[in-house]
């Protein structure tokens, strides 16, 4: 049976920043808008612009809406509208919101990703300020944070936020759902200059083929150049026993994380904070992500509230050779970022195992030595990549061997 009604976004007391629509298209009357809002004084008149102008690029000219509003942006009221037109009448119009220029950047493969914050896609009192917390990366989340009968109106959402949101630098991300609605995801998302998109409960390669040649369709029909990477997320049993073959199923990922809420549930036991229970599981995606060439992301910690026990768990995973994790609050990025930048003793470190090389190879010795330790290849790496690190950060200078008094060289 066809609906007669449609009602997109939210509304009650804790809700900020969007809206809730109720509409009916009639056969006539002409457009008829309620408006119930806070701020009805001083932008009345522009939401109520907005409305018919709306419906005016739909071909719609009889309707009655009602807006119930808690302080939504444009861009949030016209997907609440959208989504609700489009679940009565059947179109491939979209309306589509201005793309902010300070969004129109890429990313790079090799760019560091310590945090990056979860927001629920449905959500945008969660979104509007998120590019101020400086995390490096911004997640849209489509899949496990949206109720299953929001996700329409969420796609819709999330491609206005890709437009209309300062992500300030951070990278833009997007964790699509599983299967076919991932594959649709897609078209909600790519055209929109989305840098990364996440791939969640990933298994095997199988799924990462049909994503990636998605994209590339997409793409191609839109003469879209920049690079879209991917990162799936690991989240069973099966998918850790394939992760080097998920690590390495795409020249485009870039990255791959582990997500212990469901790992653990796979396996039938409960996370704990020691993460014994996970223990295998973290190294052998560290591991696979080593061998293929890309970044290995920790999952989550879910205790907003503790920040010591945070700061705990992310030295640990750095020093099982993680390279980053998912935050659920800003509050984490600052801890997150710091406990996996290097720190002062690791730069000094380096700076003396490159110098000690650089030296050798001066003087044309095959061997390095730093004091009466014999420095292999493999260190050397190491320190130049901490290094390396360190300059990207802002924590050394890149000039930094010509600063040092010779009498230290």
């Amino acid at each position: 049976m066809k609906k007669s009604v449609a009602i997109a976004g939210n509304s009650g007391p804790k809700v900020r920043s969007d809206c809730e629509i109720v509409l009916e298209i009639g056969s006539g009357g002409g457009i008829i808008i309620e408006l119930i809002s806070k701020v009805k004084v001083l932008y009345g008149e522009s939401i109520k612009n907005l409305v018919a102008e709306i419906f005016d690029f739909f071909g719609i000219k009889h309707a009655v809406v009602k807006i119930n509003d808690s302080g939504a942006l444009p861009f949030v009221i016209a997907a609440r509208l959208e989504s609700a037109v489009k679940q009565l009448i059947k179109t491939d119009l979209d309306y589509l919101p201005g793309f902010l220029k300070e969004n129109s950047y890429s990313t790079t493969r090799d760019r560091f990703r310590f945090s990056r914050l979860y927001l629920p896609g449905n959500t945008p009192g969660l979104m509007i300020n998120a590019g101020l917390h400086s995390a490096d990366g911004i997640i849209l989340d489509l899949e496990d944070s949206v109720a299953p009968e929001k996700k329409d109106e969420a796609r819709i959402l999330v491609r206005n936020a890709l437009r209309q949101i300062n992500f300030c630098g951070a990278e833009r991300m997007v964790r699509i759902n599983q299967g076919e609605r991932g594959l649709e995801d897609l078209h909600f998302v790519i055209p929109h200059n989305v840098n990364l998109v996440l791939l969640p409960k990933c298994e095997s390669s199988e799924y990462i083929k049909q994503v990636e040649n998605e994209i590339e369709g997409i793409k191609s029909k839109l003469n879209l150049k920049d690079h879209v990477f991917l990162m799936p997320i690991i989240e069973s049993a099966l998918g850790i026993e394939n992760s080097f073959e998920i690590a390495r199923g795409s020249e485009n990922i870039v990255a791959v994380a582990i997500g212990l809420e469901d790992y653990t549930a796979d396996l039938g036991v409960s996370r704990t904070a020691e993460g014994k229970e996970s223990f295998y599981a973290r190294t052998r995606l560290v591991v696979a992500a080593k061998a293929a060439g890309i970044q290995p992301i920790d999952s989550v910690f879910s205790d907003v509230t503790d920040m010591e026990a945070l700061k705990q768990n992310v030295l640990v995973s750095k020093s099982l050779g993680f390279e980053g994790m998912g935050c659920i609050h800003p509050r984490q990025i600052p801890i997150i970022k710091q406990g996996f930048a290097p720190d002062g003793n690791e730069i000094e470190k380096s700076k003396k195992i490159i110098l000690a090389f650089e030296a050798a190879k001066l003087k044309g010795l095959g061997v390095v030595a730093l004091g009466s330790k014999m420095i292999d290849p493999p260190v050397v790496a190491r320190a130049q990549k901490i290094i390396d690190l360190a300059v990207r950060l802002d924590l050394l200078s890149s000039d930094w061997m010509n600063e040092i008094p010779p009498v230290e060289k």
